[in-house]
């Protein structure tokens, strides 16, 4: 796994070594030797990874850190804190102030590769969501999330430790921290419960019983509802080969005893901030979606959605026999309605069509509208006969069932609809609006309130199939 790693350290020795082992790696490095140059080099160059050393003069690793992760453009990048000083307070301000993990020197080479794929793996996530939050830009949403809004209190954890009196010591700790903290004491039953909980968190602590920590550590990964889950390992010195293990498994971050209460809490803080910064770039790209793909007067689906879904089943309905029948609606007289009621009587007035069109399909029916007063039905394993019914029975309701408009008015209104069927292989679906849009054409020519059915398709001798 290639990445982008930025050095930040201001004696050259220290760059020049952490950078051959890197390069050995095959990671692309990039070097900078105070805090200034540091962070104009992440804003121009946006690394994948950023190894900060803590004392520098001038602007320390701290205020780099803080820096980074309070610019939203940047904030997304992990950084990872260097010291030659194995002091706690230093290991607690730095998590404090964003940094995502805090290493010690001399670095151990396994533990250092290991932790540098786990946070590029993370920061190629978050890359993915940008991509998609670009997708939203393109459609016309205004996007900027900011991560730096994001807390990371109040979640739900839970714990997974054999040890009752090393669990309600950590429950303890982070229950003091406004965590609502579950425990559980046996890892071979653990992974249906946290299934069924979907914590914001799960603290797994090694201890005595082999590779269980780990088993569970890869279920939770291997399995749909916890893929996503953020994990903490907590482990002693002597555990550091299976601490590694878990990084490679997939476990976010680890914690080597005896490990201090605020830095607990800060790396529980730190996962809990990812993964509500992802669920809520989740949740804006799909609610972009939705939007970009529905019509918002109607809440049917709107024209893009239709003609790239319709491709597809119409596809499948010619290469598997299976028909596909279309309805092609359209208001009577519509223009009428607008003249003389007002624009905000015609938008009622489409609104209520549409909810009696949804009524009256099943729910693997597409209703779309298509545009203005026009709406389409995608009816797939339906015969024409059956289709046609359906669209008289929608017509008749739509004549018998005046429209209530917002000032008492009843409003009766009319439609008409062509009706086409695709069974033809190689019909595409402009071919088949086409011949449903005809059938339309001669119900309004015939005098409107009226379904018709579309001939069926015709080719010329020798017209070839359209692949």
């Amino acid at each position: 796994m290639s990445a982008r790693i930025l050095i930040v350290d201001d004696l050259a020795a220290s760059v020049k070594v952490l950078a051959a082992k890197l390069t050995s790696e095959y990671y692309d490095v990039l070097t900078a030797h105070d805090g200034p140059t540091a962070l104009e080099t992440v804003a121009r160059e946006m690394p994948d990874l950023v190894l900060l050393d803590v004392m520098m003069p001038g602007m320390d690793g701290f205020e780099v850190c803080r820096r980074i992760k309070k610019t939203a453009r940047t904030a997304h990048i992990p950084v990872v804190m260097v010291t030659a000083l194995n002091d706690m307070r230093d290991r607690v301000n730095g998590l404090q102030a964003g940094a995502d993990d805090f290493l010690t020197k001399p670095l151990n080479d396994i533990m250092l590769f290991a932790r540098v794929r786990s946070l590029v793996r993370m920061k190629r996530t978050f890359d993915q969501w940008s991509l998609h939050q670009q997708t939203s830009r393109d459609l016309g949403f205004d996007v900027d999330p900011d991560m730096t809004d994001v807390h990371g209190r109040a979640a739900r954890v839970i714990v997974v430790d054999s040890s009752e009196i090393q669990s309600d010591n950590i429950r303890g700790v982070l229950e003091r921290d406004g965590h609502a903290v579950s425990v559980l004491n046996s890892y071979a039953d653990a992974a249906p419960q946290i299934a069924a909980g979907l914590p914001d968190v799960v603290v797994i602590s090694m201890d005595f019983e082999g590779d269980e920590p780990l088993r569970l550590a890869s279920r939770l990964r291997s399995q749909e509802p916890t893929r996503q889950v953020p994990i903490l390992l907590i482990g002693d010195a002597e555990d550091e080969s299976n601490l590694i293990k878990g990084l490679e498994l997939g476990v976010n971050d680890c914690v080597v005893r005896p490990v201090d209460e605020q830095e607990i809490v800060a790396r529980v803080r730190t996962q809990v901030r990812r993964k509500r910064y992802q669920e809520m770039l989740q949740a804006n790209f799909q609610q972009h979606l939705s939007m970009a793909l529905t019509d918002g007067l109607t809440g049917l689906h709107n024209r893009r959605y239709l003609e790239s879904h319709l491709d597809g089943i119409v596809k499948r309905a010619g290469e598997g026999g299976h028909g596909l029948s279309l309805v092609l609606i359209d208001l009577d007289h519509f223009k009428r309605v607008n003249d003389t009621y007002g624009h905000a009587a015609g938008d009622e007035v489409l609104r209520v069509i549409a909810k009696r069109l949804l009524r009256n399909v099943r729910g693997f029916d597409t209703a779309a509208r298509f545009g203005g007063e026009e709406f389409v039905v995608a009816m797939p394993d339906t015969p024409i006969d059956i289709a046609f019914a359906v669209a008289d029975r929608i017509r008749a309701k739509v004549a018998e069932e005046p429209i209530p408009l917002p000032d008492g008015t009843q409003l009766s209104v009319t439609m008409s609809a062509g009706v086409a069927e695709s069974v033809e292989p190689g019909e595409t679906a402009a071919e088949l609006i086409e011949r449903a849009d005809k059938a339309l054409y001669m119900a309004k020519h015939d005098g409107r309130d009226r379904v018709v059915r579309a001939d069926p398709l015709v080719r010329k001798t020798g017209e070839p199939a359209v692949d």
